[in-house]
């Protein structure tokens, strides 16, 4: 220290009662001059920071000439940091020293919870004990791993993600929704009534600040507690700025938010104390937050920060966990590397896994391959494609008509004619993934692979994340709402803004990769629609299967049909292509379409006697024969037998009785009996509705499910809704393509080439 800053730094202590201590030379102890501290409240060298700004008039300078003394003797400051602040003290300084050189500057974001003076690892170290404790009350951070996961966290998602949502959410709501909302929040009853107020006031919904300041400080907290290394804990603080500089055009802006996210975190509306809270930040000459918010990070610190956060988001696993975070917001808890899985949330996802999925542990992770459905995706962009062009079927059908609600939504699906319908399966795969991980099953190189393989094809078939957010946000618009799970648009869109969401920060992977699951050709995918309504949807090969379903299809082949293994189902299945319930029909009941006497006879015989069961079916049909049941005397019934021949080597499939060769004989034979007998889906639909219903067994129920047949099969042919089933958007077997070609990425590929 210069000669003559002693001198004068002498004399200012002189007039507190400092005689002539001037340091180093004659320096207290560092007990002591800690005890004068604290009992300046002065607690750790944080708060020191915040009792430099303001120091203007003289008083205040010599007031803080001793604070400086004494944190130099308590060994916060070296020598050099020391007589930086004592020159601006003397006026030797135009500006307060806080840091400014290099990187450095980048801390004096963090001066809203303590200005830094001095940006050192020792320095930071100073405030370990404080700091762990604080991370560990009132953070529940313990570790390096643990900090980092929620670095990220408020980075990518914070609090802001609600509280930003409900803002939006509650201004659209009529008096009675916020009634409802309130009492359904009543657990956070401050924060609701704050949020109101916001609402009413015309307050701005934008709260950002309060996250990613609060990153900066637990940036500042890794590297206090040694978790960050210097780089490390700059990157991050650096992170913070970056996305509050693509946010907020002042300090003023940012230091407004940070109030509204304080408010909404405390329940209490602490604008009107906005100017007393902040003045000394925002007017004080000698405040860190002097220099321009977009002047405190050079491109290189930048550039540097951008590079780690894409680091420790670059795996495939974040592609899977920013997708399904949408819906399910937690999960973003998880980023970076996993954490630990408590008891609670295994127990949770094996039971996801086990109940809803019916996955069993047999099956692996490969297991879920079954749920990525390419020909659902096909099926939807066809729709699309044939809405933009006018191609789509007639809704008057002969089946029915499908409700206003679901004929509103028809005209939406053109919009989504460029955007592939890729991530509308993507959803519900990425989850499926994350409860697998959660059930800490194992296989974690295998679980990897897939997590590739969903994030390279997402990459390939949408230009950037952005455009796949869009495509969402166009099929989460046009595709009618299901009335289990709300809507995702807003919650997307919330994504596509904030610029510290992780889809903004994912890596693509490099080199070319499978897709999850198997995509079949048009053909096969056209036979395994066959089976129709007759029940779910078939969107990709079946494959065997190991949970309740399987107990659930045995006992339905029993009891339907007989069937306990794989000779009987061949069987049968042999029966059904040469023969069926259509022969039945003709050897049966044909005849007495001729003789309509004869007919009446013979119910008369059957009516008036004790019949046995299969007397009373027999007599049951020929009831429907005299009345011409759905027609079932003018239209071929073939489509109920190709229909069955379908759904039952299906479940053989499932079941592990019929190999995949096997099974794909059959779709051809019922790709060649449904071309056979009919020329579109309008006939085969009939064709199968008269079949279901003529050999329907007798049941007090039978209208309701009649009725339920009609509206599947008005789904089928009409594509309302959409994922109820595939005629809409497929050609009938052996007829010509009347498709317009699509303008989306995904196809199906044909036996031969690609179609469309």
């Amino acid at each position: 220290m210069k000669e003559s800053l002693q001198i004068w730094c002498a004399q200012r202590l002189a007039s507190h009662g400092w005689h002539r201590e001037v340091p180093p030379e004659r320096g207290m102890s560092v007990s002591r001059a800690l005890a004068r501290l604290r009992s300046m409240e002065i607690d750790e060298p944080g708060a020191l920071g915040w009792q430099m700004i303001g120091r203007l008039d003289q008083a205040q300078r010599d007031e803080a000439v001793t604070m400086l003394v004494l944190a130099f003797n308590a060994q916060w400051l070296d020598e050099q940091a020391l007589s930086q602040w004592l020159s601006w003290l003397q006026g030797s300084l135009a500006q307060p020293p806080w840091p400014d050189q290099g990187d450095s500057v980048i801390w004096r974001a963090r001066a809203p919870f303590a200005p830094i003076m001095i940006d050192s690892l020792s320095a930071a170290a100073l405030e370990r004990e404080r700091t762990g404790h604080f991370l560990s009350h009132v953070w529940s951070i313990q570790e390096r791993d643990e900090l980092i996961r929620m670095l990220l966290w408020l980075a990518g998602q914070g609090h802001r993600h609600g509280w930003e949502l409900d803002h939006q959410r509650f201004g659209a709501m009529t008096t009675a929704q916020r009634l409802k909302w309130h009492a359904q929040m009543a657990p956070q009853a401050t924060y609701a009534a704050t949020l109101e107020a916001f609402v009413i006031q015309g307050q701005p919904r934008d709260v950002a600040a309060w996250d990613w300041l609060r990153l900066v400080d637990l940036a500042w907290a890794g590297m206090a507690m040694g978790w960050l290394d210097q780089e490390e804990a700059r990157g991050f603080a650096a992170h913070g700025v970056d996305l509050l500089t693509r946010r907020y055009d002042s300090w003023h802006q940012v230091a407004l938010a940070w109030q509204r996210g304080r408010s909404l975190h405390e329940g209490l509306d602490l604008m009107e104390s906005f100017t007393t809270d902040w003045q000394l930040l925002l007017e004080a000459d000698d405040s860190p937050w002097q220099i321009p918010l977009h002047q405190l990070l050079g491109d290189d610190l930048r550039d540097r920060s951008r590079t780690m956060i894409r680091k420790l988001r670059s795996s495939a696993r974040h592609w899977a966990l920013a997708v399904a975070s949408v819906r399910e917001s937690d999960l973003l808890y998880r980023q970076s590397l996993a954490p630990a899985v408590s008891d609670e949330q295994r127990q949770q996802s094996r039971e996801y896994l086990h109940e809803v999925l019916d996955w069993r542990q047999e099956e692996g992770v490969a297991g879920l391959s079954r749920f990525w459905m390419p020909g659902q995706v096909h099926h939807l962009n066809q729709l699309a494609s044939d809405a933009l062009h006018g191609r789509l079927p007639a809704v008057e059908t002969p089946f029915g008509i499908p409700s206003p609600e679901l004929l509103a939504c028809r005209p939406r699906l053109a919009s989504c004619a460029s955007v592939s319908a890729t991530i509308i399966m993507a959803e519900k795969y990425a989850f499926h993934l994350q409860m697998f991980e959660s059930a800490d099953y194992g296989e974690t190189e295998t679980l990897a692979r897939y997590h590739t393989r969903l994030a390279a094809t997402l990459d390939r078939h949408y230009l950037c994340v952005d455009a796949m957010l869009e495509a969402w946000v166009r099929w989460e618009r046009a595709l009618p709402e299901d009335s289990t799970q709300e809507s995702l648009v807003e919650d997307i869109e919330w994504h596509r803004q904030d610029p510290g969401s992780p889809f903004h920060w994912l890596t693509a992977p490099t080199g070319f990769q499978r897709e999850p699951g198997k995509r079949p050709s048009l053909s096969r995918f056209t036979a395994l629609s066959l089976s129709g309504p007759l029940n779910t949807a078939l969107w990709g090969e079946p494959e065997p299967q190991y949970g309740t379903q399987t107990s659930d299809i045995r006992d339905w082949l029993d009891s339907h049909y007989g069937i306990e293994g794989t000779a009987p189902l061949i069987r049968f299945l042999d029966f059904l292509v040469e023969a069926g319930d259509r022969q039945e029909y003709l050897i049966n009941y044909g005849p007495y379409t001729l003789n309509r006497r004869r007919l009446q006879e013979e119910i008369a015989v059957l009516e008036s006697a004790g019949r046995s069961e299969e007397e009373g079916v027999h007599l049951e049909r020929l009831r429907r024969v005299l009345k011409n049941d759905h027609h079932c005397n003018d239209i071929d019934m073939a489509a109920w037998d190709i229909a069955q021949l379908v759904d039952l080597a299906a479940a053989g499939r499932q079941m592990g009785w019929l190999s995949a060769d096997k099974f794909h004989h059959y779709l051809n034979q019922a790709l060649k009996l449904a071309s056979h007998h009919y020329s579109d889906w309008w006939a085969y639909g009939k064709g199968m509705l008269a079949g279901y219903s003529f050999f329907m067994v007798a049941t007090p129920e039978r209208e309701h499910f009649l009725s339920e047949f009609n509206q599947a099969m008005t789904a089928w042919q009409t594509g309302l809704p959409p994922l109820a089933g595939c005629w809409a958007s497929l050609d009938f077997p052996g007829t010509q393509a009347r498709r317009w070609p699509p303008l989306h990425a995904d196809t199906l590929p044909g036996d031969e080439r690609i179609l469309h």
